[in-house]
């Protein structure tokens, strides 16, 4: 199977993500909305009733992306990993990847604890990186760390799949020295894995100038039928701010800030569940390809103990 055909067969997990992500949002904007206009009819200040519904929209949200990812992300990747591995897929797609994550995992406390240890891998390497700037070449070499380390944040994401990839792949052995190899592969191979950075970024930057513009203006058309809305917010905005910022001089610029907000928003929900996983599975045939060319040995790990505590840990357990 190609790159396509994996990306097509597995779209049903992107479908029923999107639909949970869509049903998410709306119960995001119904209790930021409700808390508005209940705190402007309590005691006219409706910005705070705004950031109250926010956040317990936001608890909301958190609650049903945990249940998502481990019920559609994971079984999603696992049936990528299978049809760029194996070049075939079986016919229920869906049922196949949600027993093979609960065989793999047993429960999603097992697999937030498997994803939690890859990020913090990958994200201390990146760390040792700003301070190995900071080091050679005093403040100047700090801000090519931290550069550099921006740009590790964006490439983590995609490792992060990756390994757990290679988790499944790896399913005779213990999922934690799977994880191990996992992180192993990217530092052997990382001038295999630099040539899809130009595809993750370029494919992501493109994305954003045309999902991400088409809903701010959305928005923008939707929101100036409220003026009164958006000038009694930013009245009440600057009333409560010690100093608000520059940028932020009128309701009409309170309301473009609103519309682009909302576009990124929408852009990283269309991206993360269409668009990106497109771009992931070449990726992901990148990284298994390396990993079984060139597979990790016990002293190609012991070379990461000493540059991540959390991977020396992990490292430990998998003995």
């Amino acid at each position: 199977m190609n790159n396509k055909e994996v990306y097509k067969a597995t779209l049903c997990f992107s479908i029923r993500r999107i639909l949970w992500d869509c049903l998410s949002l709306l119960i995001w904007g119904a209790l930021m909305a409700g808390g508005f206009f209940l705190a402007e009819k309590l005691s006219d200040k409706g910005l705070i009733g705004l950031v109250i519904g926010g956040i317990i929209g936001l608890v909301v949200l958190v609650i049903f992306m945990r249940w998502i990812s481990y019920k559609y992300k994971a079984g999603q990747i696992a049936m990528m990993t299978k049809g760029v591995t194996e070049g075939q897929l079986p016919d229920d797609v869906l049922g196949a990847g949600k027993q093979i994550v609960k065989e793999r995992f047993t429960t999603v406390a097992v697999y937030f604890a498997a994803t939690k240890v890859i990020k913090g891998i990958f994200n201390q390497l990146g760390r040792g990186l700003t301070a190995a700037g900071k080091a050679i070449g005093g403040d100047a070499g700090g801000t090519v760390g931290d550069a550099v380390n921006t740009v590790i944040q964006v490439v983590v994401s995609y490792l992060c799949d990756c390994c757990l990839g290679w988790v499944f792949f790896r399913k005779d052995i213990k999922s934690t020295k799977a994880t191990c190899e996992g992180a192993v592969l990217f530092f052997k191979h990382g001038k295999t894995f630099a040539k899809n950075m130009g595809r993750v970024f370029g494919i992501g930057l493109a994305s954003l100038v045309a999902i991400g513009g088409v809903f701010t203006g959305i928005f923008y058309l939707i929101a100036s039928r409220f003026p009164a809305t958006f000038e009694r917010l930013y009245n009440e905005f600057v009333s409560s701010a010690e100093s608000a910022p520059s940028w932020l001089n009128s309701p009409g610029t309170l309301m473009l800030a609103a519309a682009i907000l909302g576009g990124v928003v929408i852009w990283a929900l269309i991206h993360s569940v269409f668009i990106r996983p497109f771009v992931l599975t070449g990726v992901l045939r990148n990284y298994i390809q390396s990993g079984i060319d060139d597979m990790p040995t016990e002293e190609s790990m012991a070379l990461l103990d000493s540059k991540s505590e959390k991977f020396r840990k992990l490292h430990q357990e998998a003995a």
